[in-house]
């Protein structure tokens, strides 16, 4: 991915994606990073973290496409990162992630083509495959509103893809954070349902599965990253194993929306899905509105065995999840 020149915005940018990116690519030869979120507190703190000019910020909120729409003039590429990403919170205020996740990512994509964006990556979860919550609705319904949108988009338009990526260890709002608050509070750390699994990404996992996407993307593409998953339990010893604590820990059973294991692959997907080293691609389903063909000339459905989940990949046992731990900072003390 060469960015020299070029000017990238990040919708949300001041959240824990924003930061890796910006990390990542100021010392290059980029021109000009934005950063568009409606939170001036953390755009401000960013601003005196990086201390950097070619980090610029906007204000604005992507429901309201009258607040966004100016600061995608001169853009290059766009990453789309601004979401409300809490189950729990979405489970109670599901129209708000409707209004944040489904119509504000449809307004970023109205902005892309206007200023005649090259390329925009929208992020998306594993939450959004067979999904059974609200924040998982909504990331599914804006992943079909891209690959219709990009259906409609001409040769020279913005080209528009996904990816979409498992738990990202450490991230905001995520366990590993609370998990280390209540060892340093000498509280026993909570587990909701031991068996349940998560894949085990970093930031910077994230970060490169995105930039896999920007340099193969095509209209309407999905891009998955293989990587690795443990159980809550697993998670939550090798946390208490590497700060060496005794403080033990506490059941408390399955929140609101949550799943014993997520699906970054459905078994759907799977029939078009094209395995890469590393990667799986799953391309636009571009056949039109000719319904009646599907009846006859359907393609059969693989069974559950064949999606990609939290589950069936490669599972980590104490020891490896521990290595994977010691690639967060949080970890640098245990180094």
């Amino acid at each position: 991915m060469n960015l020299d020149g070029k000017v990238l915005l990040i919708t949300g940018g001041t959240g824990s994606f924003g930061n890796a990116v910006a990390e990542r690519f100021l010392k290059t030869g980029i021109k000009e990073i934005r950063i568009l979120s409606r939170d001036e507190k953390k755009q401000d703190d960013m601003r005196k973290l990086y201390n950097n000019n070619k980090l610029k910020f906007y204000i604005g909120d992507v429901r309201d496409y009258n607040s966004i729409r100016g600061a995608f003039k001169g853009v290059d590429y766009v990453f789309h990162a601004a979401a409300l990403k809490q189950v729990p919170s979405c489970e109670f205020y599901p129209m708000e992630a409707m209004k944040t996740n489904v119509i504000g990512s449809d307004n970023v994509i109205t902005a892309c083509v206007e200023n005649h964006v090259k390329k925009a990556i929208f992020l998306s979860t594993d939450k959004a495959a067979y999904p059974i919550n609200a924040m998982g609705i909504t990331k599914a319904l804006m992943e079909k509103n891209v690959v219709a949108r990009s259906r409609q988009l001409l040769p020279g338009d913005t080209i528009i893809c996904l990816t979409r990526y498992g738990n990202v260890m450490a991230s905001r709002g995520s366990v590993i954070p609370l998990f280390l608050e209540q060892i340093e509070a000498g509280k026993p750390i909570t587990i909701t349902n031991p068996n349940m699994t998560r894949f085990m990404m970093t930031l910077e996992d994230a970060v490169d599965l995105v930039i896999y996407a920007f340099d193969h993307g095509e209209q309407g593409d999905l891009f998955v990253q293989k990587a690795p998953a443990a159980t809550i339990e697993t998670l939550a010893d090798a946390v208490l194993d590497l700060k060496e604590s005794k403080v033990g820990k506490s059941y408390i059973g399955t929140r609101h929306g949550e799943k014993l294991f997520e699906v970054l692959v459905t078994s759907e997907e799977m029939v078009r899905a094209e395995e890469l080293k590393g990667f799986f691609r799953i391309r636009a389903d571009n056949r039109d509105l000719n319904y009646s063909k599907y009846i006859s000339e359907g393609k059969s459905r693989l069974n559950i065995d064949s999606q990609y989940t939290s589950h069936n990949t490669e599972q980590l046992n104490v020891e490896g999840m521990k290595k994977q731990l010691l690639r967060l900072e949080f970890f640098n003390d245990c180094k």
